[in-house]
């Protein structure tokens, strides 16, 4: 695929990272991507890993691309815009990855009404990120068709409200996080209990494919699904682990709410 369209990146981490390597995998082309940063060590990391790109050390060049992602914690990123307001016109298009800051507070300082805001997901990686997406007003139905383009490369890129975003941030953008750490635990007890490396990583890979489908396409209700299985070692435990993810996960929403 091939775009005459050039990027725009401020902030060089990992959501970064995530979309360079997203493009890289399906053979994605720009007329230029430049990055900035200020950590130097983060440019020079990320211009190893794909030597294309053009890294930066001031805010102002990429804010001149076609389309410039905005890929900053929250706190920096009002302090940003101010640095760049004079730079984005109102041709431009802006992607904020962001929660939290919204577009009353986006459009009150840049002068453009191109701006979108996105929760990216890890799983783009792969392709295969899960990514809500919504528009300000009044923003160009032709740039938002190309907007999407270069989004889908990601993987499933779809609509949503605003005031849906923190909510996606939490269930979803957040959740491998949540579950992560404990496949690799049973891995490694797959492999204690005397099942090969590869044996326990397959088991325990396919064996969660197929409780998601089971779970979720079998026709049975969920309360079915979980009583297919007799045996449940830690079920003393349930609860624990449910209020420790109610306490911790829905005060953190509150945190991020714009």
């Amino acid at each position: 695929m091939e775009t005459n369209k050039s990027l725009g990146f401020i902030g060089g981490g990992r959501i970064t990272r995530i979309f360079l390597q997203a493009f890289r995998n399906k053979n994605v082309n720009f007329n230029s991507i430049v990055v900035f940063d200020t950590n130097t060590e983060v440019l020079e990391s990320l211009k190893k890993q794909f030597p294309g790109i053009k890294t930066v050390n001031e805010v102002i060049t990429p804010a001149l691309q076609n389309i410039v992602f905005i890929a900053l914690h929250p706190p920096v990123i009002m302090e940003t815009m101010e640095l760049i307001k004079d730079s984005i016109t109102d041709k431009s298009v802006v992607v904020s990855l962001a929660p939290k800051i919204s577009f009353e507070k986006l459009l009150g300082k840049l002068k453009t009404n191109n701006i979108a805001r996105m929760i990216p997901n890890a799983t783009s990686f792969i392709n295969e990120g899960y990514n809500p997406v919504c528009w300000a007003k009044g923003f160009s139905s032709s740039e938002k068709s190309i907007v999407l383009d270069i989004l889908n490369i990601l993987g499933n890129t779809f609509d949503v409200e605003e005031s849906k975003l923190e909510g996606y941030a939490i269930i979803s953008a957040m959740l491998p996080t949540y579950f992560w750490f404990q496949w690799q635990e049973m891995h490694q007890i797959g492999i204690k209990m005397g099942l090969t490396e590869q044996e326990s990583k397959v088991a325990v890979k396919d064996t969660l494919i197929a409780a998601i489908h089971t779970f979720y396409d079998s026709g049975l209700t969920q309360e079915q699904v979980i009583d297919l299985i007799p045996v449940k070692p830690i079920s003393e435990h349930e609860s624990a682990i449910k209020e420790f993810l109610n306490n911790k996960l829905l005060p953190l929403f509150e945190k991020i709410k714009p």
